[in-house]
């Protein structure tokens, strides 16, 4: 009878009928009074939502002393109840860091492993020699050394995943790194535990070269298949490929590759969503945002409401303008599911690319308050600050998400262009070098590094950032054309530092790969004004107002130009010229840059009451996004820098807010 009931219970729990497995679990339970009846009566209770009885359940007998699998599920019922004080009690504060395997353990485990397979293979020959009598006492015993090897794994597993049950906890009572090490110690103890490995890089809680570091020291060889050491080796190869796939794309995207194309070429894993996913994040990292936009395209036309997709779907859309797709994708989803915090992440966003900063706020706010460990809300609901110039506040959110995700870099660099906006070198410069400390190989980082190595008067170490940014972008393949804001602010650095060829090199290079821009003119005119060559500085000039008819300094520098070349055509201005002191040049010129500085001072109070970031302010800004991280649990639609800009292709004018404007560095 137990065994017919038990196919009976196991077969109404393949079907979806709990009902009928609770009434034969209940006559099961009742027939046995066994331990592992129990857990699988009160397991159906849980799967049911019926978390109160399932605990009452199990609070019997005291079941939940003596058995691991009956305390994991107890708590798991108090967790779901969101009764964490109590959910702690019952797990115990200390993990059982005993557990995780030692390079002792592990050659035990080998040897144990070996022996009972040399026995199980020499049985056959003791048979054929000694006959079935001895055959029969040499297998005494081992189906007992099985079952407790299997139930020590069983109970070491349930030992891990009450360790992420720990974390759980004490993530929901905000100690996050309490919850961080707990996480960590489920993995040691049971490399296959996934949940927990999940919560560490959903949540960003490792920085990228923890993330590698704590990959390396994972245990991978404990997984072992019974009676094949070979198929055991590959089953711990496969989960490191699968493990390092969710990893941090910045710190080792060849690794990720290899591991990538490995599982696609040998497992038939070459169109799995996560896969996929990891493949366009990687793009996204690299700003290639049409590329990952096909991906996250391609996953969402077989699997519509895969929820994981759409943080890094929703990105790249907001990158490309594509404001009517998110418009439909937002009405799709708020009508659907309206229970799920992505959905009001989408209509955030698209509030945000339609530029109802307010709308987009209060949409980014619900959804953080649907999920409290969303970063995708937390860091659009602080761009949407940094794009009023509500610089206080902003600081303010992006403190918090780097609080909540402490191994991003992206909350501090957004933190540094917020001080960078507000005037705050020193300031901008900390939290910038603490991101630095993160992640060394964001392209984006490196150059805000660069912005404010500039405005502080210190061009040599802005140049370095600027060069150093353009490599690391080279190094991961970036898209060229999205970094053209640092090749544009290294051809500033050699003009402030006056190697004007290596700034005419640069400037023509933005150019050729299509960063057509009125600002890149005048600077070329401005070089070559300072040569002495005021006829190429005409022909530069009319090529900046053909691209932008009204723009000030374009006009100004054209005029200066103009005169110098009527000056020279007469012979005016030179020293020794008839009628012409030797001063007068150089005063003539002194009275220019007063003039020009305070036009531009002007222009930039206009456009800075307009509240835009333009080419008026301290900084040309895309409406790009900044990313990250990761995890790309990562928000990135719209830029964290001065005055409603600041993103991924960030580049500087020609001045400084102090008046020794580089613009007028002339001869």
């Amino acid at each position: 009878m137990e065994k017919f009931l038990r196919d009976w219970r196991q077969d109404a729990l393949n079907k979806a009928q709990y009902e009928s497995a609770i009434f034969i679990g209940d006559k099961l339970l009742a027939l046995t009074g066994d331990d592992k009846d129990a857990f699988w009566l009160a397991q159906v209770h849980f799967a049911t939502g019926n978390y109160t009885r399932a605990q009452s359940l199990l609070s019997k007998s005291d079941l939940i002393a003596r058995n691991p699998s009956c305390r994991y599920l107890s708590a798991h019922c108090l967790v779901k109840q969101s009764r964490f004080d109590e959910a702690l009690a019952v797990l115990g504060e200390r993990n059982p860091i005993h557990l995780i395997p030692t390079a002792a353990n592990k050659r035990k485990t080998q040897n144990n492993t070996t022996s009972s397979s040399s026995s199980g293979r020499a049985a056959p020959a003791e048979r054929s020699k000694n006959g079935a009598a001895k055959s029969a006492a040499e297998r005494v015993g081992t189906p007992v050394q099985d079952e407790t090897a299997a139930e020590e794994a069983a109970n070491r597993r349930y030992e891990a995943g009450m360790c992420y049950l720990r974390g759980i906890c004490y993530a929901k009572q905000n100690a996050f790194d309490r919850a961080k090490d707990c996480y960590k110690d489920a993995v040691r103890i049971d490399v296959q535990c996934f949940e927990a490995f999940h919560q560490l890089t959903k949540n960003s809680l490792m920085a990228p070269d923890e993330e590698w570091d704590f990959l390396q020291s994972l245990n991978f060889e404990s997984i072992s298949i019974e009676g094949d050491a070979d198929v055991s080796s590959e089953a711990a190869d496969f989960t490191k490929m699968l493990y390092s796939t969710r990893l941090s794309k910045y710190r080792n995207p060849e690794a990720f590759t290899t591991a990538s194309e490995c599982l696609a070429s040998h497992y038939n894993l070459a169109t799995n969503p996560d896969l996929l996913l990891a493949r366009a994040d990687l793009l996204y990292t690299q700003c290639r945002y049409k590329d990952a936009l096909a991906i996250t395209s391609s996953i969402l036309d077989d699997d519509k409401y895969n929820f994981s997709i759409y943080p890094l779907h929703l990105a790249c859309l907001y990158e490309l303008r594509r404001k009517n797709v998110l418009f439909l994708i937002a009405h799709d989803l708020a009508d659907n599911h309206p229970e799920e915090p992505c959905t009001w992440l989408a209509v955030g966003i698209y509030y945000f690319s339609i530029d109802k900063v307010a709308e987009a706020r209060r949409y980014f706010s619900k959804a953080s308050m649907m999920d409290a460990h969303f970063g995708p809300a937390w860091i659009g609901f602080a761009h949407t600050f940094a794009a009023e110039g509500e610089h206080d506040q902003a600081i303010s959110a992006y403190s918090t998400a780097a609080r909540l995700f402490m191994g991003t870099h992206l909350p501090q660099v957004f933190l540094g262009m917020q001080n960078h906006a507000m005037n705050n070198m020193t300031v901008a410069e900390e939290f910038l070098k603490t991101a630095y400390g993160l992640c060394k190989e964001d392209p984006l980082l490196l150059n805000e590094m660069g912005v404010v190595c500039y405005h502080q008067d210190r061009p040599k170490e802005a140049a370095l950032m600027f060069r150093k940014a353009l490599e690391v972008a080279d190094d991961i393949d970036s898209d060229p054309t999205a970094w053209l804001a640092p090749r544009t602010n290294l051809a500033h650095a050699y003009r402030r530092m006056r190697f004007f060829k290596e700034a005419l090199k640069q400037f023509d290079e933005v150019l050729r790969q299509g960063g057509k821009d009125a600002a890149v003119f005048c600077a070329k005119g401005l070089i070559h004004l300072d040569q002495g060559e005021p006829d190429e500085a005409v022909r530069v000039l009319h090529e900046a107002l053909a691209i932008s008819p009204q723009d000030p300094i374009a006009t100004e520098l054209l005029n200066k130009a103009l005169e110098e070349t009527a000056d020279a055509d007469l012979g005016v201005g030179q020293p020794g010229a008839a009628g012409e002191e030797p001063g007068a040049v150089e005063a003539e010129m002194v009275g220019f840059e007063r003039e020009l500085l305070q036009k531009r001072q002007v222009a930039r109070a206009r456009i800075a009451g307009g509240g835009g970031g333009g080419a008026g302010g301290r900084h040309a800004a895309s409406n790009g996004a900044a990313a990250k991280g990761k995890g790309k649990e990562r928000m990135m639609v719209g830029g964290g820098g001065g005055g409603g800009g600041g993103g991924r292709r960030r580049a500087v004018l020609d001045d400084d807010d102090r008046g020794n404007s580089s613009m007028m560095e002339m001869s």
